[in-house]
């Protein structure tokens, strides 16, 4: 065990969040993203019993965000209405200002560019979660030495 680390954190998460450089990016899913097939060989890691948003809160406890970029957040776009915000991005935004010190919301793409997209994360961790619409991409930044 280690101190400080949320207790969702795998050893294999925490081994993945390591070895990814600035600019990576990591992805975050519901249950019904098809992680695997999207993938195309890169890490797939499963945490059951834990929803995007536990995750999510987790892994900004740890991993430092791109600030280099206009927004370090992406979710995917209601299919067909783009304008709507679904509950679960509402949920992420508080989560990214309540983590981060800056005042980011995710940015909507849609959702077969979102698919392109997640075929590029370092990691893909797919959570066990059902609401529509929880899935997020995260660009890791830097550590500097005000952190």
């Amino acid at each position: 065990m280690l101190y400080n680390i949320p207790s969702l954190i795998t050893p294999e998460l925490l081994y993945a969040m390591r070895a990814m450089g600035h600019g990576d990016e990591l992805l975050i899913t519901d249950a019904n993203f098809p992680a695997t097939s999207h993938g195309h060989g890169q890490e797939c890691i499963r945490l059951s019993g834990v929803d995007s948003s536990e995750a999510l809160t987790a892994i900004l406890a740890l991993l430092p965000i791109d600030t280099f970029v206009d927004n370090p957040f992406t979710t995917m776009s209601v299919v067909d209405q783009p304008d709507i915000t679904p509950p679960t991005v509402q949920d992420f935004a508080q989560i990214i200002q309540k983590q981060t010190a800056f005042n980011y919301s995710p940015v909507g793409l849609e959702r077969f560019e979102f698919y392109e997209r997640a075929k590029k994360a370092f990691v893909i961790i797919q959570t066990s979660d059902i609401r529509p619409y929880a899935n997020i991409i995260i660009k890791k930044g830097v550590i500097n030495h005000a952190d």
